[in-house]
């Protein structure tokens, strides 16, 4: 086999390829509309999702908001770049600007809209009597309260005047067909950038309650706008009757592609839709790993362990970190530097938290490299320090923008021994 490393990297690239919109959304889309189209959009893929309608259609008229870096070349189709993942006033104004574009339009008129992650943080205009700074503050907590990505997106819609179905209801009575990438474990399309074309049954109490389980701080705004009714489009809505909903690329097809490459490994799936701390889950993974390399005779195929889904950090300390960091220095310690095992995880959108690196690699070495750094890992993982950790050790993975999100990528290599000599 090549070097172990090398090979767990281009599993990634592969992953992330396969996703890339300008390779797949074509199929997915119907002939041009005769008529009025307008072409909506956010989230980390949607510049590039927007490259990709054009490519195929032509020049269209439409806004789409994308993060900071992230914008794609369009003849038509305005891009807009925004914060990500605690909102701004750039996306504010922007989504402002969206709603304003709906409300121009009749029933003749067509509507393409593209979402991927990260929407929930690009597409931003608060509930009334909620101001963009205290909405700031509550996603800020949310993002380091532990709190599952489909939890979060719950207050999220709760507090916002386009999620939760509120954007495709903005769009009535024109016809909508949206385009998802998933980047949510289970591929809920409510929860993809809080859904906001998609129906919602939840409740502001479930909000509460998600805040309530998380301790997680609010301004008294929050809670009086939580206290009353909120704008999620409830299922069986006719403003949404004309709406159809379609997921074109998830984690499952970027870790399928990934296995296809993997021709002289023997491939084990753990799931393209795991939750949890990142660290428990490294963790748990890594006890699996040990156990099979203590079955590998010399003569086995190499093992290859993929996972896909959305880990997550309870923050504790105050270092630079990310969960597939985490994830990969927890496992780094629990393996101890162990000979036939080296590893990968990283954000296919190429951002592990807010930092602009996607994850990190681990080898048998990494521990070695760590102390010959004088960084001491334990120390790192308790500040969640991952990020600053794998820095040390040359061990970072950095893509730059991706201009795709199928969420977490994790791959864990099992060589067998050795030979005796």
């Amino acid at each position: 086999m090549q070097d172990p490393v090398l090979f767990l990297q281009r599993l990634f690239d592969r992953a992330v390829e396969v996703a890339d919109p300008m390779r797949s959304l074509a199929d997915h889309l119907p002939p041009k509309p005769a008529g009025r189209v307008v072409v909506i959009g956010a989230g980390k893929a949607s510049a590039r999702m927007a490259e990709a309608v054009e490519a195929a259609w032509g020049p269209c008229e439409g806004l789409v908001i994308t993060r900071y870096g992230y914008q794609r070349p369009c003849s038509g189709i305005r891009i807009v770049q925004a914060a990500h993942p605690v909102p701004d006033e750039a996306g504010a104004k922007a989504t402002a600007e969206m709603l304003d574009l709906l409300s121009t339009l009749g029933p003749e008129d067509f509507v393409l809209a593209l979402i991927s992650g990260g929407a929930s943080a690009l597409l931003i205009s608060p509930t009334d009597g909620v101001s963009l700074e205290e909405k700031k503050a509550v996603n800020a907590a949310l993002l380091a309260s532990g709190a599952p990505i489909d939890r979060m997106n719950t207050v999220r819609k709760h507090l916002s005047r386009v999620k939760g179905g509120q954007l495709a209801a903005a769009a009535h009575p024109a016809r909508m067909l949206c385009l998802m990438i998933s980047d949510v474990p289970g591929d809920d399309p409510a929860f993809i950038g809080s859904g906001p074309t998609v129906a919602d049954p939840s409740t502001p109490a479930d909000a509460r309650a998600v805040l309530a389980k998380w301790n997680v701080p609010v301004p008294a705004s929050v809670s009086r706008a939580l206290a009353g009714n909120s704008g999620v489009i409830p299922p069986d809505d006719a403003r949404l009757s004309h709406v159809t909903n379609k997921i074109y690329a998830a984690p499952a097809q970027s870790l399928a592609a990934a296995a296809e490459l993997a021709v002289d490994c023997t491939v084990q799936m753990l799931g393209d839709a795991l939750e949890g701390e990142a660290r428990d889950v490294a963790a748990d993974q890594a006890g699996q790993a040990i156990s099979i390399a203590n079955r590998l005779s010399a003569t086995d195929k190499p093992v290859l362990l993929l996972s896909g889904g959305e880990l997550t950090v309870t923050r504790r300390g105050d270092g630079i970190g990310g969960p597939n960091a985490e994830f990969c220095l927890a496992l780094a310690i629990a393996l101890k530097g162990h000979p036939q095992i080296y590893a990968i995880a990283c954000d296919t959108d190429g951002v592990d938290g807010a930092a602009e690196v996607a994850g990190a690699t681990v080898d048998p070495n990494t521990l070695d490299r760590a102390r010959q750094a004088g960084v001491d890992p334990a120390a790192s993982l308790s500040r969640n320090d991952a990020h600053s950790f794998f820095a040390s050790v040359c061990s970072q993975v950095v893509p730059g923008p991706t201009l795709t999100n199928v969420n977490d990528f994790r791959a864990i290599l099992i060589l067998p021994p050795q030979p005796q000599a």
